[in-house]
């Protein structure tokens, strides 16, 4: 029998790709309805391949360059969620600046000509409701919601911006994942959901609702799918289109955890295998970028969100990656209009291996055929001609006869990463400031009780940044330190002299730290910086998730064991420099800087300015932050975000890093790790459009102590190998 070819050989086909880039060009709009097959926008059946790029998570002026590297990757729609928190930081006061600026980022997307899926949710949830029981069938969450996405709808119709007003958006969600958790809030939640979607589809935006994992969707919203592969999922009714909200073809990385890795030939496999009736698909993310400041996805997370998307945390396509994407794309739109308008078929070729064939009323013929054996590669028979299908792949055929892409054959171009080191300089001699807070209460004290008290209840989000301070007086030969805390992270200082840092990680936040303390005669000042390291946006009463000390005793005394937990605790929220904007550019803040050209090394709770030049050439940069130990920077005033080099460690004896990843199998976060003894995060992303040509002003804010000379700017270049 005749084997398949690998090229694209027919005229047909040649056509086809020739009117597959005609249609990366230019995105119609119009009316935006459905039926089980697919979604039709402005009167056309349309296949939609999504990339999720999170506008927060990069700055303005990358925008159009990560947008056009999408569509050249064969996406057609840009996905986003609408951030509540930044949008609304307090109840009424909204904000649309900079990185907030949404209707700048929709109207980017719209010059593409590409479309725009909007999940308004809203999800990502504003300070300032406490009290508030959230996503549960209460009137003052209900009203928070509602008045959001009202306010969101408004602005984004005004500037006609839905699809039937001539603007890009032509899908729309509410709630987030609610199905999961639905269940813990009883008939509430059930009531909730129902709400939800009647107020959203109650706003007339003229586009589709959806709700992901929301399996009891209501007729009026479409059910969607999250997921590393959902070529299973049916939607809760039958007159819905089969829609795949998030791929994650990696995922995010936590301080003090390993690097997870997906295999492209793997993303690509659970791709082609949604084809069988999926209509809509979407990467979450393709773009993840940069947790800047102190946002994050959840306790721990890095600064970087960078997902290991087809486009990296700076903006560059991730080889092979996004190339074996794009190959994928392209093959898969060949067959476009059978694949939502042609008649379905499956059926076996044998063990482990089956055959989804498309067919139109003119003879035109698609098929995609797999081998979900994850160990084997397999011969397959198909309408006479013989196939080769690697195990845990799909081959693509357009005309049913010739293969054009395999998920598992990576023919796309590899490349080298490399982060490029230089010295910060500065073209008028470079020159530190350098400011040291004490230990413990500065100024008033904000409040004293005989209790330890929650730590995000108090802070409200405000400040990661809480002391717990209180004073001992006791004789000990050998005196222990014992503390429990809820989370996250804890340093010590007795007398104000740091004793060490105790910390969860994340997968388990709650930690306890037993450390010998080096009592004097007398009296002995205790002061305990209490810190999160973002906050949990997820998960069933997430808002009630606590944090902080709940424990505190020193055993080893001449009298026994001394129990502070009840004890008078003096407190205050933030840190000096923090509450004094000692970050903003040009503000002295009021407070004694020493100047020196060889800063203090190994020094806690210091701040340290310095006045640098940016780094030479046009590649993106990264502040390499491997010298110093855990702390918060900026540049011009701009939220680098936290960093904190801490090392990657196992989670279990038996947790392994790889140094090769097999694609075949179902992938799961823990698969594919790397990372194994190095820092969880070295380079922390600094925008090229927040610098200066000159007199530009690094802050940094080290919290335990580190080696500030060592501090270099490195440029991230990309080679092709």
């Amino acid at each position: 029998m005749k084997r398949a070819t690998k090229s694209i050989a027919s005229p047909a086909i040649l056509v086809l790709a020739i009117v597959f880039l005609f249609s990366l060009k230019a995105i119609a709009a119009g009316n935006v309805t459905y039926d089980h097959r697919s979604l039709s926008i402005g009167g056309r059946r349309q296949l939609i391949i999504s990339a999720a790029i999170h506008y927060p998570r990069s700055v303005p002026a990358m925008w159009p360059s990560l947008v056009q590297t999408a569509k050249e990757g064969g996406c057609n729609a840009i996905e986003s969620y609408v951030f509540w928190n930044g949008h609304e930081p307090s109840p009424g006061k909204y904000y649309f600046g900079g990185r907030y600026d949404i209707v700048k980022f929709i109207k980017t997307v719209q010059q593409a000509g590409m479309h725009m899926i909007l999940r308004i949710g809203p999800l990502l949830l504003l300070s300032g409701t406490s009290g508030t029981v959230f996503r549960q069938d209460n009137e003052p969450w209900k009203h928070y919601m509602e008045s959001f996405t009202t306010y969101i709808v408004n602005l984004l119709k005004k500037e006609k911006l839905f699809a039937p007003q001539g603007g890009p958006i032509i899908l729309s969600q509410v709630e987030n994942e609610y199905g999961y958790y639905e269940r813990d809030y009883g008939e509430g939640g059930k009531r909730y959901a129902q709400w939800s979607a009647a107020m959203a589809v109650s706003k007339n935006i003229g586009v589709p609702w959806m709700m992901c994992q929301q399996w009891d969707a209501p007729a009026t919203v479409i059910s969607t799918c999250n997921g590393f592969y959902c070529d299973e999922f049916t939607p809760n009714t039958a007159d819905k289109p089969k829609i795949w909200t998030e791929n994650w073809p990696g995922w995010f990385k936590t301080f003090g955890g390993r690097d997870p890795h997906r295999p492209a030939e793997d993303v690509a496999y659970s791709v082609a295998r949604f084809q069988k009736g999926g209509s809509v698909h979407n990467y979450y993310m393709y773009h993840g970028g940069t947790n800047f400041g102190r946002t994050s996805g959840g306790p721990f997370i890095t600064t970087s969100y960078d997902y290991e998307a087809p486009i990296d945390e700076y903006g560059l396509p991730r080889l092979p990656k996004w190339g074996h994407l794009k190959n994928l794309h392209k093959a898969i739109m060949l067959s476009e209009n059978m694949l939502i308008g042609g008649e379905h078929r499956n059926f076996s070729l044998g063990p482990s291996l089956e055959a989804d064939v498309y067919t139109s009323s003119s003879g035109s013929c698609a098929a995609f055929l797999s081998n979900s054996d994850d160990k084997n590669d397999k011969t397959a028979v198909f309408q006479n001609m013989t196939y080769h299908l690697p195990a845990w792949s799909v081959s693509i055929l357009p005309d049913c006869k010739n293969e054009v892409f395999n998920t598992a054959k990576v023919t796309a171009k590899s490349s080298k990463v490399e982060m490029l080191p230089e010295d910060l300089k500065s073209s008028s001699g470079l020159k530190w400031q350098v400011f040291s807070e004490k230990p413990g209460i500065w100024g008033e004290a904000d409040f004293v009780k005989n209790e330890l008290v929650d730590h995000i209840n108090t802070t409200k989000d405000t400040t990661d940044y809480l002391w717990y301070t209180t004073r001992v007086s006791q004789e000990a030969n050998s005196p222990v330190l014992f503390i429990e805390s809820k989370g996250h992270t804890l340093h010590v200082f007795i007398n104000k002299e740091y004793l060490g840092t105790a910390t969860g990680n994340g997968t388990h936040v709650p930690f306890k730290l037993k450390k010998s303390v080096p009592l004097k005669a007398g009296e002995n000042n205790i002061d305990l910086l209490s810190m999160t390291v973002g906050l949990s946006n997820a998960g069933s009463f997430y808002e009630w998730v606590p944090a902080g000390l709940t424990s505190v005793s020193i055993k080893g005394l001449n009298n026994g064991t001394l129990n502070l937990t009840n004890t008078k605790w003096t407190y205050k929220l933030g840190v000096q420099g923090e509450q004094l904007g000692l970050f903003k550019p040009g503000n002295s803040g009021a407070v004694k800087w020493t100047v020196t050209t060889r800063p203090p090394k190994k020094q806690p709770l210091t701040w340290y300015k310095v006045i640098i030049d940016p780094p030479s050439g046009s590649e993106p940069v990264g502040l390499d932050m491997i010298s110093m130990g855990k702390g918060m920077a900026w540049l011009n005033g701009e939220e680098i975000g936290r960093y904190w080099p801490r090392i990657a460690r196992k989670n279990a004896p038996n947790d392994e890093c790889v140094k090769e990843c097999d694609y075949r199998g179902k992938f799961m976060p823990d698969k594919c790790n790397t990372g194994c003894g190095e820092p969880s995060q070295r380079w922390y992303h600094v925008p090229r459009s927040w610098f200066k040509s000159s007199g530009n002003e690094l802050v940094i804010f080290e919290e335990k102590g580190g080696y500030p000379m060592k501090i270099k700017l490195s440029r991230r270049k990309v080679s092709e190998v």
